[in-house]
């Protein structure tokens, strides 16, 4: 539909008799779905008492009035011009869409920041693409210094991984690292895997491995955990670089929409920042940190210091942990042999670095876990893990805990999530990324177990949903349109890809909002629009729940339009000038 402009006025006329102050921040004509009524079953059918009838969905509310960043008023546009005062900011949106704040459940926000300065490859199809790109993106780069890029597919290009032949040729004076989308691959030249001290002689790490040609020498592609070491290469980012990458970061996630963020996996470096912008009072957004467990001293002090859950804008309850690999990469880890790969089952636990007996001791201090974890083996053995502290700690039972990507199920496991009260924190992109792969790494049988969303339902599991950024495109109608159709940006395939467990839009709207609020153990501050909770909201251009039940095709044409953290407008992108 087309809105008009948000604008923002002073009411005067029809309120001086108003008793003030009067609220804050007033919301008015705008078509408001508060998700305020009971939740759909876990087939999906929706709630007696939702705003849904023969007709499809309408709005439950027209206006939401604010004071001291919550909300104090849901209801009519008329009863909220009872709430204007002459200090009141009142804006009329124009039958725009209002809804609580979306949240990303799992985020990199430094790696979306760092992307400003970094050369992008996502989408590009082939080695020569990919290098004409860099070649345009470093134009500026001195000799000797580092060029650095990310994106390129490591699923996709898999079974044909460029070497570091080219590049070196390309670049015979620059170090070059290119991360791949999800980072479980770098592809370098020789000059980069020099300075690294990779050559045939360096062992194959813990947890990784180290393409070679037929000689021993490295093709440039480690792998996996192998990757680490050409990381460690690459000249430190300051403090003052980190703080402006999370900064960026958070600034392009308002701007998207989004009012909060569970950074999945901060070490020390990325906790300073997060630190130090909240006490400067310049977060954007709201911010869920999960301190990275490979970062043991970092874990260490949080144990001594104990969570924090008090800060408005930064709450610090939560660890985040690696039990295997990608799929992609092939270093998920699996119960069987991959398919395309006879005599490989990937990595997981120890032998990718997790550390078992810390991991144990920070749930037991009172910090919820969330676990990477892919395979059907590294799930099973995740599982297995939680369970195990969960029976000799019950008490930690209540914390929580997620498995990150649960990306491959074995049907024997569905059922034991929901005993241990385990969230599955999954990623519509993926599904739809993944597809074009996913079948031939696991055969027609196993995928069937992949990117299970119905399936994990109706076990009884919670689900949230995220983007995994900046490995997928973290827009909230992609993320929405993968969710409900199971199809990619094309539009293929035409019937979705195992469209059996498909979200319903209300599904889908739910996992990046209140349900990844309940992630966090935020239920009763965000993720509905209630009076008492905080004044998280999101201003759109179209409807998800009409739109995606009549035609879900079109999600894909949102525009965000305002975002609105604890009653202060952190974008508009409608105004001129901007409030």
């Amino acid at each position: 539909m087309t809105v008009g402009l948000l604008t923002a006025f002073f009411l005067f006329s029809g309120c001086q008799s108003n008793p003030e102050p009067g609220a804050d921040l007033v919301l008015i004509n705008g078509r408001v779905y508060t998700l305020a009524w009971g939740e759909p079953s876990v087939d999906g059918e929706i709630s007696a008492d939702a705003p849904h009838d023969d007709a499809g969905w309408h709005p439950d509310a027209e206006a939401v009035a604010v004071t001291d960043g919550r909300i104090v008023f849901v209801g009519s546009t008329t009863e909220a011009e009872q709430h204007v005062g002459s200090a009141t900011r009142v804006f009329d949106v124009d039958g725009a869409v209002v809804l609580p704040g979306l949240v990303d459940s799992h985020a990199h926000i430094q790696e979306l920041g760092r992307e400003k300065v970094q050369v992008n490859l996502v989408g590009v199809e082939s080695e020569e693409e990919a290098i004409q790109r860099v070649v345009e993106g470093s134009a500026v780069v001195p000799p000797g210094e580092w060029v650095l890029g990310w994106g390129w597919d490591e699923g996709e290009w898999a079974n044909r991984y460029p070497t570091a032949d080219r590049l070196s040729e390309q670049f015979p004076d620059n170090p070059v690292v290119l991360k791949s989308l999800h980072g479980f691959a770098v592809w370098a030249n020789r000059s980069a895997l020099s300075r690294a001290g990779i050559d045939r002689d360096t062992p194959e790490p813990e947890g990784g491995r180290i393409l070679r040609a037929d000689a021993g020498n490295p093709t440039g592609l480690p792998l996996d955990r192998a990757t680490t070491r050409l990381s460690a290469a690459i000249p430190e980012t300051t403090d003052e670089q980190m703080k402006d990458f999370v900064l960026a970061g958070l600034e392009i996630m308002a701007q998207d929409g989004y009012v909060a963020v569970h950074q999945a996996g901060a070490d020390t470096q990325v906790m300073r920042a997060f630190e130090e912008l909240e006490a400067e009072d310049k977060l954007p957004i709201r911010v869920y940190a999960m301190i990275s467990l490979r970062d043991e001293e970092l874990c260490r002090q949080w144990i001594e210091r104990g969570p924090h859950v008090d800060g408005s804008t930064l709450t610090v309850r939560s660890v985040k942990a690696y039990y295997d690999a990608a799929l992609g990469s092939r270093g998920a880890r699996l119960l069987a042999d991959y398919s395309d790969l006879p005599g490989h089952r990937g990595v997981s636990g120890s032998d990718y670095g997790f550390n078992q007996d810390l991991a144990a001791e920070i749930m037991q201090a009172g910090f919820q876990i969330g676990i990477h974890a892919i395979g059907d083996a590294g799930n099973q053995e995740t599982l297995a893990f939680l369970e195990s502290v969960i029976d000799a700690s019950p008490e930690t039972r209540a914390l929580r805990h997620r498995i990150e990507h649960a990306q491959v199920i074995h049907p024997d496991d569905f059922a034991r999530f929901a005993p241990a009260e385990i969230i599955a924190a999954m990623q519509p992109p993926h599904c739809v990324e993944d597809k074009t792969w996913a079948e031939d790494r696991l055969g027609p049988e196993r995928v069937r177990g992949a990117y299970a969303w119905r399936t994990l339902r109706r076990a009884g599991v919670p689900l949230t949903f995220s983007a995994d950024l900046a490995g997928s495109d973290h827009d909230i109608f992609y993320g929405l349109h993968s969710a409900v159709t199971r199809r990619d940006k094309d539009k293929e395939p035409p019937g979705g890809w195992y469209a059996e467990e498909a979200m319903t839009p209300e599904e889908a709207l739910r996992g990046y909002t209140n349900w990844s609020a309940f992630a966090a153990g935020w239920e009763d501050r965000t993720g509905v629009l209630t009076p008492g909770m905080w004044a998280d909201i999101t201003v759109m251009d179209l409807d998800p729940l009409a739109v995606g039940e009549s035609d879900p095709g079109s999600l894909l044409d949102g525009k965000i339009l305002a975002t609105i953290v604890g009653g202060t407008v952190v974008f508009d992108g409608l105004t001129d000038p901007p409030i």
